[in-house]
Protein backbone atom coordinates (compact mmCIF):
# COMPACT_ATOMS: atom_id res chain seq x y z
CA UNK A 1 0.00 0.00 0.00
CA UNK A 2 2.93 2.30 0.85
CA UNK A 3 4.28 1.54 -2.69
CA UNK A 4 0.78 2.65 -4.05
CA UNK A 5 0.83 6.13 -2.10
CA UNK A 6 4.59 6.31 -3.15
CA UNK A 7 3.64 6.43 -7.09
CA UNK A 8 0.61 8.43 -6.20
CA UNK A 9 2.77 10.96 -4.78
CA UNK A 10 6.22 10.77 -7.41
CA UNK A 11 4.58 10.45 -10.74
CA UNK A 12 2.84 14.03 -11.23
CA UNK A 13 7.04 15.06 -9.97
CA UNK A 14 8.22 12.84 -12.59
CA UNK A 15 5.76 14.29 -15.14
CA UNK A 16 7.13 18.13 -14.03
CA UNK A 17 10.83 17.16 -14.39
CA UNK A 18 10.35 16.03 -17.64
CA UNK A 19 8.44 18.81 -18.38
CA UNK A 20 11.25 21.24 -18.35
CA UNK A 21 10.71 22.94 -15.75
CA UNK A 22 7.49 25.60 -16.60
CA UNK A 23 6.03 26.89 -14.02
CA UNK A 24 2.58 25.28 -13.53
CA UNK A 25 0.61 25.39 -10.41
CA UNK A 26 0.59 21.32 -10.58
CA UNK A 27 3.28 20.66 -8.03
CA UNK A 28 1.24 22.66 -5.37
CA UNK A 29 -2.17 20.79 -6.61
CA UNK A 30 -0.60 17.58 -6.46
CA UNK A 31 0.57 18.14 -2.87
CA UNK A 32 -2.31 19.38 -1.74
CA UNK A 33 -4.22 16.05 -3.76
CA UNK A 34 -1.86 14.20 -2.14
CA UNK A 35 -2.41 15.87 1.60
CA UNK A 36 -6.12 15.12 1.17
CA UNK A 37 -5.81 11.59 0.15
CA UNK A 38 -2.85 11.10 3.28
CA UNK A 39 -5.76 12.54 5.64
CA UNK A 40 -8.51 11.05 4.27
CA UNK A 41 -6.84 7.86 4.16
CA UNK A 42 -5.70 8.20 8.01
CA UNK A 43 -9.26 8.65 9.02
CA UNK A 44 -10.99 6.75 7.02
CA UNK A 45 -7.99 3.31 7.26
CA UNK A 46 -8.56 2.69 11.42
CA UNK A 47 -12.68 2.98 10.69
CA UNK A 48 -12.41 0.58 7.82
CA UNK A 49 -9.96 -1.75 9.26
CA UNK A 50 -12.11 -2.02 12.44
CA UNK A 51 -15.38 -2.44 10.59
CA UNK A 52 -13.50 -5.39 8.32
CA UNK A 53 -12.09 -6.90 11.41
CA UNK A 54 -15.76 -6.35 13.38
CA UNK A 55 -17.30 -8.08 10.44
CA UNK A 56 -14.86 -11.38 10.19
CA UNK A 57 -15.34 -11.56 13.95
CA UNK A 58 -18.99 -11.63 13.74
CA UNK A 59 -19.13 -14.24 10.92
CA UNK A 60 -16.25 -16.39 12.73
CA UNK A 61 -18.49 -16.25 15.78
CA UNK A 62 -21.86 -17.25 13.46
CA UNK A 63 -20.30 -19.92 12.18
CA UNK A 64 -18.97 -21.38 15.97
CA UNK A 65 -22.58 -21.15 17.09
CA UNK A 66 -23.38 -23.05 13.98
CA UNK A 67 -20.72 -25.63 14.20
CA UNK A 68 -21.55 -25.47 18.13
CA UNK A 69 -25.09 -26.77 17.01
CA UNK A 70 -24.69 -28.72 14.43
CA UNK A 71 -22.17 -30.70 16.79
CA UNK A 72 -24.73 -30.86 18.97
CA UNK A 73 -27.66 -32.16 16.94
CA UNK A 74 -24.92 -34.51 15.78
CA UNK A 75 -24.90 -35.67 19.77
CA UNK A 76 -28.75 -35.58 20.25
CA UNK A 77 -29.07 -37.60 16.92
CA UNK A 78 -26.58 -40.45 17.86
CA UNK A 79 -27.95 -40.49 21.37
CA UNK A 80 -31.61 -40.75 19.96
CA UNK A 81 -30.49 -43.75 17.46
CA UNK A 82 -28.60 -45.20 21.04
CA UNK A 83 -31.80 -45.38 22.83
CA UNK A 84 -33.77 -46.60 19.48
CA UNK A 85 -31.73 -49.74 19.88
CA UNK A 86 -31.99 -49.89 23.35
CA UNK A 87 -35.86 -49.27 22.94
CA UNK A 88 -35.64 -52.45 20.26
CA UNK A 89 -33.80 -54.53 21.83
CA UNK A 90 -35.86 -54.09 25.22
CA UNK A 91 -38.79 -54.61 23.04
CA UNK A 92 -37.71 -57.67 21.27
CA UNK A 93 -36.80 -59.34 24.58
CA UNK A 94 -39.98 -57.94 26.00
CA UNK A 95 -41.92 -60.13 23.36
CA UNK A 96 -40.36 -63.16 24.33
CA UNK A 97 -41.01 -62.71 27.92
CA UNK A 98 -44.76 -62.20 26.99
CA UNK A 99 -44.59 -64.95 24.76
CA UNK A 100 -42.87 -67.26 27.30
CA UNK A 101 -45.40 -66.02 30.29
CA UNK A 102 -48.42 -66.73 27.94
CA UNK A 103 -46.85 -70.61 27.25
CA UNK A 104 -46.44 -70.97 30.81
CA UNK A 105 -50.03 -69.59 31.67
CA UNK A 106 -51.66 -71.81 29.19
CA UNK A 107 -49.91 -74.88 30.13
CA UNK A 108 -50.63 -74.14 33.65
CA UNK A 109 -54.29 -73.67 32.67
CA UNK A 110 -54.72 -76.50 31.13
CA UNK A 111 -52.86 -78.58 33.97
CA UNK A 112 -55.62 -76.91 36.57
CA UNK A 113 -58.27 -77.52 33.74
CA UNK A 114 -57.24 -81.46 33.17
CA UNK A 115 -57.30 -81.78 37.24
CA UNK A 116 -60.35 -80.12 37.89
CA UNK A 117 -62.04 -82.59 35.36
CA UNK A 118 -60.40 -85.27 36.81
CA UNK A 119 -61.52 -83.85 40.75
CA UNK A 120 -65.33 -83.55 38.99
CA UNK A 121 -65.08 -87.47 37.38
CA UNK A 122 -64.47 -88.63 41.11
CA UNK A 123 -67.22 -86.63 42.44
CA UNK A 124 -69.56 -88.00 40.25
CA UNK A 125 -68.45 -91.62 40.21
CA UNK A 126 -68.60 -91.33 44.28
CA UNK A 127 -72.10 -89.58 44.28
CA UNK A 128 -73.13 -92.29 41.61
CA UNK A 129 -71.98 -95.03 43.83
CA UNK A 130 -73.54 -93.18 47.15
CA UNK A 131 -77.05 -92.77 45.07
CA UNK A 132 -77.02 -96.69 43.90
CA UNK A 133 -76.25 -97.56 47.40
CA UNK A 134 -79.23 -95.39 48.74
CA UNK A 135 -81.20 -96.96 45.79
CA UNK A 136 -80.57 -100.25 46.93
CA UNK A 137 -81.10 -99.82 50.32
CA UNK A 138 -84.58 -98.57 49.77
CA UNK A 139 -85.43 -101.22 47.70
CA UNK A 140 -83.97 -103.82 50.26
CA UNK A 141 -86.07 -101.90 53.04
CA UNK A 142 -89.49 -102.04 50.48
CA UNK A 143 -89.09 -105.56 50.05
CA UNK A 144 -88.37 -106.42 53.41
CA UNK A 145 -91.26 -104.40 54.47
CA UNK A 146 -92.84 -106.28 51.82
CA UNK A 147 -92.20 -109.62 52.96
CA UNK A 148 -92.74 -109.08 56.69
CA UNK A 149 -96.61 -107.21 55.97
CA UNK A 150 -97.56 -110.26 53.58
CA UNK A 151 -98.93 -113.32 55.59
CA UNK A 152 -98.67 -115.32 52.51
CA UNK A 153 -94.76 -116.08 52.15
CA UNK A 154 -93.17 -118.12 54.37
CA UNK A 155 -89.51 -117.53 55.53
CA UNK A 156 -87.35 -119.32 57.10
CA UNK A 157 -84.93 -118.07 60.01
CA UNK A 158 -82.25 -118.50 57.79
CA UNK A 159 -83.61 -116.79 55.13
CA UNK A 160 -84.79 -113.61 57.38
CA UNK A 161 -80.61 -113.27 58.21
CA UNK A 162 -79.75 -113.58 55.11
CA UNK A 163 -81.96 -110.75 53.94
CA UNK A 164 -81.29 -108.54 57.65
CA UNK A 165 -77.08 -109.01 56.44
CA UNK A 166 -78.05 -107.67 53.04
CA UNK A 167 -80.20 -104.88 54.23
CA UNK A 168 -77.10 -103.71 56.65
CA UNK A 169 -74.69 -104.28 54.57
Amino acid sequence: MKKSIYLTILTPLFALASSGGEDYDIIPRTINFVIFIAILLYFIATPLKNFYKNRILKISSKLDEIQKKLLESKNKKFNAVKKLEEVKTGASSALITAKKEAEILSAKIKTQAKEELELLDKHFEEHKNYELRKMEKEVVSELIIEIFNDSTIELKQNEIVDIMIKKVS
